[in-house]
């Protein structure tokens, strides 16, 4: 086996190594995305929660008070 022959078969090797890599980076961007869309899901639902959990305090304070006892700008 020559020099030529043996640089070549390096050369093939890191090749399908790099090929390897990046099969494997793209299945674990793909995992990451659904992760991050589950996450988004999740967070967006947290904040529907809190935006009720705030409509629902306004109106409890406003039913709370006397209309009488409310200051006016004039």
């Amino acid at each position: 086996m020559g020099m030529k022959d043996q640089f070549q078969d390096k050369a093939e090797q890191m090749q399908q190594q790099a090929k390897e890599r990046m099969q494997q980076g793209r299945e674990q961007g793909r995992e990451r995305g659904q992760q991050g869309q589950e996450r988004g899901e999740q967070g967006q639902e947290r904040g529907r929660q809190g935006q009720e959990r705030m409509r629902d305090e306004e109106s409890e304070r406003r039913e709370g008070q006397d209309p009488l006892d409310q200051d006016y700008d004039i």
